[in-house]
């Protein structure tokens, strides 16, 4: 929804300077710019994408006394928190956001856990302050302290990275303030995986993802769907289309692909009329995708292989659903990592090791894909919205003891719990070919050319003698292909400090030989596999 950057213990600054600063990330707020300095000298600047309260929801807001908070995401339950905890109190607009710094006058610290959304945010009275970070990351946030020791906190690294000595990413699921240091207030008994062994209901699971998306669909601007043709986002649009239809509204849904034949594309279009959304169908190039890999490294703050392949599609689909004058999009994040929906999850050794590696992949779904999802469409000002990441369907979903989710006890059916949870034949979500569709990785989906071709062209750029001294040269997460190493030259020109170097978390799956990221490069993989069991249901 925004850029949000506070500078807090600074003696004195240019306030032509924190604007340019802030200026850069103003892809993540086309709407309205705007910088409050308070009176301790805190500066809070905030660049903002219009969602919700278009007309007076501006930031930086203040509460009722000398508190003011800049804040990026989205707060779900603000209406009932406005009813209930607030009840009383005098708003200035009628943003979600405001409920923050009403809660901060309230319970001081202790208020982060009632917030229910996806969120990254800085409240500021007189000398104390508190920055927080939803649960999961799925909303980016970044801090460090420059030469005075002034702390500095920002939606984007490239803000920081030549203003602070060391900066490095806001840890989620935690508040950070000067009196405790930073303190973690979500704690779900999930993250303990001995403790996930409740049954597996199926009702209680589709209720849950039904309401989780339902909340997401709080807006006053236009919104689609990303419809990839998996099971995942395939799932959030179906739910969408039926909660938007009782109202009269049509769903506009979006897909991309290199051309008219690649496999997303394929089953977006069966789901899309099925579901009967205004579909739009996106293809690009190779040259393309190639062309905007700098760009790209720029707006994404990663080299990770996989987020790069994933996010240049990504990038140019959301340049075109901006274009039709949409402002957010739900997509189907997270549920790969919940239900051990990657393709390597079929070689868990164990129910043990499975469950502790979905608990690993959620938990550090803020380097992967909630930071491909939040910095590839906000590069064209376009919110995506997760339901799979919903604090209560997580609690619902991530407690199912593992023997229910692990797809060799399924036939080898990933995400197999989920899926029967939304095989309701008497009111169909999605048809049986897309619902039981193998797990295609969407830098796959588009088309295999990309991916073949993206390692093609990045061999070409990389010497083998570069190869041989990449470990001097990168000793923090040494590049092991001429692609990583690719990848890792374009970021290094543009964050060249340790510590950036530090914030990146390679993807890489496990209990298989061939550890490129690619779906592909697993056994079972379709391509690789019997044909005939495309959209076989079990």
């Amino acid at each position: 929804m925004c850029g949000i950057l506070a500078i807090i213990g600074r003696k004195e600054e240019k306030v032509e300077s924190i604007q340019a600063l802030s200026k850069r990330m103003s892809h993540r707020g086309p709407d309205e710019s705007d910088m409050h300095i308070t009176e301790s000298g805190a500066i809070l600047s905030h660049e903002r994408l219009a969602i919700i309260d278009i007309n007076t929801g501006i930031q930086p807001i203040q509460g009722t006394s000398k508190a003011w908070m800049i804040h990026n995401g989205e707060i779900y339950n603000y209406k009932a928190l406005k009813e209930n905890d607030l009840k009383g109190h005098t708003f200035r607009t009628t943003s979600d956001s405001e409920v923050i710094v009403h809660l901060y006058e309230k319970y001081g610290y202790s208020f982060v856990d009632k917030l229910d959304g996806d969120f990254a945010f800085v409240v500021v009275d007189g000398k104390d302050f508190i920055a927080a970070r939803d649960p999961i990351g799925v909303k980016p946030l970044y801090y460090g302290t420059d030469e005075f020791g002034a702390m500095w906190f920002s939606s984007e690294m490239k803000v920081l990275a030549d203003q602070c000595e060391t900066f490095e990413a806001f840890p989620p699921g935690y508040y950070y303030t000067p009196d405790t240091g930073f303190v973690q207030y979500y704690k779900p008994k999930w993250y303990r995986p001995e403790r996930s062994v409740e049954d597996a209901d199926l009702t209680k699971l589709r209720e849950a993802l039904i309401t989780a998306t339902s909340k997401r669909l709080m807006a006053d601007v236009p919104l689609g769907v990303l419809l990839s043709g998996g099971l995942d986002s395939s799932l959030t649009s179906s739910i969408a289309a039926r909660i938007l239809a009782q109202s009269g509204k049509k769903l506009h849904s979006f897909s991309i692909g290199l051309d008219s034949s690649a496999p997303d594309l394929i089953a977006a279009r069966k789901v899309a009329d099925f579901l009967k959304t205004e579909h739009h169908e996106i293809h690009f190039t190779v040259e393309e995708g190639i062309e905007i890999i700098k760009k790209l490294i720029w707006h994404l703050e990663t080299y990770d292989v996989t987020s790069i392949r994933a996010s240049t599609p990504m990038y140019f689909l959301s340049k075109a659903i901006t274009e039709k004058g949409i402002k957010v999009v739900l997509s189907g994040e997270g549920a790969d990592e919940i239900f051990g929906g990657y393709l390597y999850f079929k070689n868990a050794p164990s129910a043990e090791e499975f469950q502790k590696e979905t608990v690993r992949r959620v938990k550090r779904l803020s380097t992967a894909d909630c930071l491909r999802a939040d910095k590839s469409t906000m590069a064209h000002g376009l919110e995506a919205r997760v339901p799979f990441l919903d604090k209560a369907f997580l609690q619902t979903a991530m407690e199912i003891a593992p023997e229910f989710k692990m797809p060799s006890s399924h036939g080898g059916v990933e995400k197999f719990i989920l899926r029967k949870a939304f095989d309701t034949p008497e009111q169909p979500f999605l048809p049986d070919e897309v619902l039981w569709r193998q797990k295609e990785q969407f830098s796959d989906g588009v088309g295999y050319s990309w991916i073949d071709s993206l390692i093609a062209y990045a061999s070409s750029k990389v010497s083998d003698v570069e190869m041989e001294t990449a470990k001097s040269k990168y000793p923090v997460n040494t590049p092991s292909t001429k692609e990583a190493y690719f990848y890792r030259e374009i970021f290094h020109g543009y964050f060249p400090q340790d510590c950036a170097a530090k914030s990146v978390k390679r993807w890489i799956p496990k209990w298989q030989a061939d550890l490129d990221p690619s779906g592909r490069a697993n056994t079972t993989h379709i391509a690789k596999a019997d044909m005939s069991k495309v959209g076989q249901k079990v």
